[in-house]
């Protein structure tokens, strides 16, 4: 952990927030921060009960005047959480730390997500921290030591207690000056484009939500071949769209084991259930039996899905196998050198892409620059590796 120079480590303030919990408080917040130039931001909430995460708690911080920070936490369960969409749509910097599952929380609960985007954990990858938390970030570029959380709090409950509150609002007192650090160094290094680049990646990234993609998230699935890969498809996709319907977690429609089960034993008949592992009574009569064997005829008479060229190619991946590895080790001996989290500068599958048909994250921006340009010219011959001591160097040829 880095710690900057002549500054000791402190225990943070306990900072005062305000506490908003009608519509009209929360139309005067937004009627404030769509004048400021940036504001932190970030969410409490849950989901181990449901589909779609339930948000609890909305924190947010911004800058009145010099040393003048404003902190409110927003009440979702007491407002209308849309009027947040006027602020987003504006071109105020929303300053947020491992932002992905709070965008996630925003596209469902607002409708739209901020405009502009700079995550501190995204940035602090490009300064050497790897992917720190928000804590380690703040005694490391602030010498400060933030409150402890419980992590079982349940942020629904309510009222929330002081502890809690000062708990909340310390996720966002800090990040406005964290912000300012970065930036000062990625300006420095002449990464702030490479940071801007990601910032956006990350702010219009959706996840995985499509119900005929859904069996690639079971594990047991990968081993699956022919029409077994068809039915499972359909299968998981069904329960995909049950979860979803229901805002209830996937496995409480149905375990993985028994979607691998019915995908295996492809039954037709509600008799065949029975045999099928891992399925509870429900799922066993009608009406949901029917939909499940209406999903696996559908499985069989549609097929596996078809296949990315990489798979069916496997006299291509033998060739490639020992310029993966070396590449691989290249990238990370450059992530060392650039003081580069390695998984922001490549990973092995973005080397494979890259390697196979020229696609993928190193095919252009900040990373073709680095990496996916000298990849390509050792592969056509117009550079080598090479060890210089204990370093793989990649050096032009003749």
């Amino acid at each position: 952990m880095r710690r900057r120079s002549g500054e000791g480590e402190r225990s943070a303030p306990s900072p005062d927030a305000a506490w908003i919990d009608t519509d009209d408080g929360l139309v005067a917040l937004v009627d404030e921060l769509v004048g400021v130039g940036r504001y932190a931001v970030d969410t409490e909430f849950h989901r181990e009960k449901t589909y779609w995460p339930k948000v609890a708690l909305i924190q947010v911080a911004w800058e009145r005047g010099p040393d003048d920070l404003a902190i409110a936490l927003v009440d979702p369960l007491a407002v209308d959480m849309t009027a947040f969409a006027r602020l987003f749509a504006g071109p105020g910097l929303a300053v947020m730390h491992a932002a992905s599952q709070d965008i996630e929380v925003f596209q469902h609960s607002v409708g739209a997500v901020p405009s502009a985007l700079f995550d501190t954990q995204i940035a602090a990858g490009f300064l050497g921290y790897g992917t720190p938390s928000l804590t380690a970030l703040a005694e490391g570029e602030l010498g400060i030591r933030l409150p402890k959380g419980d992590r079982l709090t349940d942020w629904l409950r309510r009222p929330l207690d002081d502890r809690q509150r000062s708990y909340a609002a310390a996720d966002v007192a800090h990040l406005l000056e964290i912000h300012d650090r970065l930036a000062a160094e990625l300006e420095a290094l002449g990464r702030t484009p490479w940071v801007a680049f990601e910032n956006e990646a990350q702010r219009t990234w959706r996840p995985l939500r499509h119900p005929e993609e859904s069996y690639k998230r079971i594990k047991e699935a990968r081993q699956l071949r022919g029409k077994a890969l068809g039915v499972v498809r359909a299968v998981a996709a069904w329960r995909e769209r049950r979860a979803a319907e229901l805002d209830i977690p996937v496995r409480h429609v149905m375990a993985d084991l028994a979607v691998v089960s019915l995908a295996n034993r492809a039954p037709s008949s509600i008799a065949d259930l029975k045999g099928v592992r891992g399925l509870d009574d429900r799922m066993r009569r009608p009406p949901l039996a029917d939909q499940l064997l209406a999903a696996v005829a559908e499985g069989l008479a549609t097929g596996p899905p078809a296949r990315a060229e990489r798979a069916q190619d496997h006299e291509l991946d033998r060739k490639l196998r020992p310029a993966v590895a070396l590449v691989s080790a290249w990238v990370a001996q450059l992530a060392r050198t650039h003081r580069i989290d390695a998984s922001l500068l490549a990973t092995r599958s973005d080397i494979e892409d890259l390697l196979i048909d020229g696609s993928g994250r190193l095919a252009d921006g900040w990373r073709n620059d680095i990496v996916g340009q000298p990849i390509r010219d050792l592969v056509d011959g117009r550079a080598a590796l090479a060890f210089d001591g204990a370093d793989l160097v990649l050096e032009p040829r003749a």
